[in-house]
């Protein structure tokens, strides 16, 4: 049958997809099935399927094929072009094109566009932009005919067409490697699908190279690695391609051959580009480390209320040009910092605080007393992040970085490329927290340098006000297994993990809101994984419909398996220098325009920004996130899953250790004691990196 597409009810990550339905004769019903991936409100579908009487939902078509096609009928084409799909034409406006031109509307458009100025409103710049969205949807609908025939999921199309545009059947045609590491969402998998459907060869080069770069990107994105071993990265790409490893070996010299690779002895293989980073960062770094001071040194008061520790680290802040400071919640980092600031300035010098994230500035200047921004702000950035800097670097006799464990290679070498010689870098931070989420382990690699002067801060100020978490943070680190609630700790257990992920919701959006008498926006949950019942994508839904459902009259959008709405908290997960916006800041929709694809966000402590449809994957629902986005943040209460699906492999002690240490009044642990007691003995791994290796014969 024929129908049209009126509201997506619900779409779920394996792209099964409920919506509702309108035929001709105002016939209305409910279609479901993963046929339906990413279809669009507007859109005219060609159904196949069957009827069924579900016990909860009721009479539903169940569809196993779904073709998109042209509307026909007036009101079909209304839909159409009223719902958004075609930028530029909003319900208004496609009532009266209709109303003009009637059953030939699309007709208009596509071969006769310029008699759309017949219809008042539209001018030469709205008809323009109205021919363009109309030949992008049909360039997008040609492509995902194309991915279905591959097999592959139609969602994909969109995203294809915004990084190849018009080349993109062709790329496909020709060569779909080149989808891999430049359309988010395409793995290697998804590409070599097409390939092998289209006839490359199974040992082509161009197929082996692919997965050769596929790993390299995988050890970095997914592990942290600048690099793998030789015989790790041949082992990996064979079992990848399922061919033997000569021909691994024989590509991986091809790539070194067209310097897409970098072999280094051991033998290990670097990406060029992480290769580069690294090299630049020990280089900066060595430049730091032997230039000599130019703070103006001068007799100053040591204050009185430092323990030893800290007057150590003042004096080490002040006489090293590369210095780090580390120590656990509760040691007095950030007083620290205040009085090497104050120092610094009494002497007549200049000092700029600084931090990863935007709430670690935050938290930073309000611990201090003093303006504290983020790193990315404060280094005058390019759009191209291949560029490092202008002609304006951070300028201050001392830089001091704090929750620097977020640092990662990339972020690292810029910073440090844009510091002046003589001035003073100090890292602060907790090496007992996660490393960055991008590649490299810069704060754990230069404790690892001797030459590299640093101070642990070991006495903990707020173990003396009974602070639970603290407590158990350090029994954490400890290796022990902390289970004794109190002062703003609580383990409650739980086995299963779908009574586990009920009782997080419960929690964070009734529970402790009404106990605390705080809003619902007062309690973060952080999970260790992002899929399964209690992982971010399934706790994020259920906490969006308790605490912002859809209601009638309002507009959401959905993309992919998200449906934003007005209200919604959400996180850019990629920095944006064109908008401002960077990796973990959050902010609040405040209005999804449909006729012009694009919703509007405004950031906490920040400015308004826009992000166009195309444009949502870089954005994150922020009702329930991971471990590792939520660094550098603080929050009154947190609530978290603690449960072993998977066989657990993201729980290990410095996940469950920044967890805890991410709340200031009540973190609640929600599930399994063989979870809990997996994530404290479980160390991880460690990552490749030869950083600290480079160091030491530079310095």
């Amino acid at each position: 049958m024929e129908a049209s597409v009126e509201q997506l009810v619900f779409v779920r990550e394996d792209e099964y997809t409920v919506a509702r339905m309108s035929a001709e004769g105002d016939v209305a019903f409910v279609a479901s099935g993963r046929a339906l991936a990413g279809v669009q409100p507007g859109e005219t579908l060609r159904l196949t399927g069957e009827w069924d009487d579900h016990p909860r939902f009721g009479r539903r078509l169940v569809v196993t094929g779904c073709e998109r096609i042209v509307p026909s009928t007036l009101r079909a084409i209304q839909l159409y072009l009223g719902s958004g799909l075609i930028r530029g034409i909003g319900p208004r406006l496609a009532q009266a094109v209709v109303e003009h031109f009637g059953e030939t509307s699309l007709t208009v458009i596509d071969s006769a566009p310029e008699r759309l100025r017949e219809v008042v409103n539209i001018g030469p710049v709205r008809q323009a932009q109205i021919v363009n969205a109309w030949q992008e949807q049909k360039a997008i609908a040609a492509l995902m005919v194309m991915l279905q025939g591959f097999g592959i999921s139609p969602l994909l199309a969109a995203k294809t067409y915004q990084v190849f545009g018009a080349d993109s059947a062709e790329v496909l045609r020709s060569d779909p490697y080149r989808l891999v590491g430049q359309v988010r969402g395409v793995a290697f998998h998804t590409a070599d699908k097409i390939a092998l459907q289209s006839g490359v060869p199974a040992r082509s080069p161009q197929r082996i190279k692919a997965a050769i770069l596929d790993r390299l990107e995988a050890a970095a994105s997914r592990d942290g690695h600048c690099y793998l071993t030789m015989q790790a990265l041949v082992t990996r790409t064979a079992e990848l391609v399922e061919q033997d490893e000569e021909l691994v070996r024989a590509m991986i010299d091809a790539l070194a051959a067209e310097l897409r690779v970098v072999i280094e002895d051991g033998p290990v293989v670097y990406a060029k580009g992480l290769h580069a980073r690294e090299l630049r960062l020990a280089a900066e770094l060595g430049r730091l480390w032997h230039t000599r001071s130019t703070l103006p040194m001068r007799h100053f008061e040591e204050d009185p209320g430092l323990n030893d520790d800290q007057r150590a680290a003042v004096t080490m802040a002040l006489t090293s040009t590369v210095s780090v400071l580390t120590g656990g919640p509760g040691s007095g980092k950030s007083h620290t910092i205040r009085v090497i600031a104050a120092t610094v300035r009494a002497m007549g010098g200049t000092v700029t605080l600084a931090a990863p994230t935007g709430k670690a500035a935050k938290r930073l200047s309000e611990l201090t007393g003093l303006p504290a921004m983020t790193i990315h702000r404060m280094l005058a950035h390019e759009p191209d992040p291949d560029t490092l800097f202008d002609e304006t670097p951070a300028q201050a006799d001392l830089v001091a970085i704090d929750e620097a464990s977020m640092l990662d290679l990339h972020l690292a070498a810029r910073l440090c490329s844009a510091i002046p010689s003589g001035s003073h870098l100090l890292l602060v931070g907790d090496s007992d927290q996660l490393p960055s989420i991008g590649p490299g382990s810069v704060l754990a690699d230069l404790l690892r340098v001797e030459a590299i002067p640093r101070v642990r801060l070991t006495h903990v100020y707020r173990q003396a006000d009974g602070s639970g978490i603290i407590q158990a943070a350090h029994q954490i680190k400890a290796g022990e297994v902390p289970c004794t609630p109190g002062g703003g700790f609580w383990f409650e257990e739980l086995d299963d993990p779908d009574a586990v992920a009920d009782r997080v919701v419960h929690l964070a959006t009734e529970a402790i809101p009404r106990k605390q008498g705080v809003d619902p926006g007062q309690v973060q949950v952080l999970c260790p994984m992002r899929k399964g019942a209690a992982g971010t994508a399934e706790l994020g839904r259920r906490i969006q419909e308790r605490l912002n459902p859809l209601t009638v009259g309002e507009t959401e959008h959905w993309f992919g398996a998200s449906a934003f709405r007005v209200g919604d908290r959400v996180m850019p997960i990629r920095n944006n220098y064109d908008k401002g916006v960077f990796n973990g800041e959050t902010g609040t929709i405040t209005a999804i325009h449909q006729e012009d694809r694009a919703v509007e966000i405004l950031i906490d402590d920040g400015d308004p920004v826009t992000y166009a449809f195309d444009e949502l994957d870089d954005l994150t629902h922020a009702y329930a996130i991971s471990v590792h986005r939520s660094q550098g943040s603080e929050y009154p209460f947190v609530v978290a899953p603690i449960v072993a699906e998977s066989g657990g492999i993201m729980l290990r002690r410095r996940l469950l250790y920044t967890l805890v240490t991410r709340a200031r009044s009540w973190v609640v642990l929600v599930g399994q004691r063989k979870a809990l007691e997996l994530a404290v003995h479980h160390l991880g791994h460690r990552r490749n990196t030869a950083l600290s290796h480079r160091l030491v014969h530079i310095l």
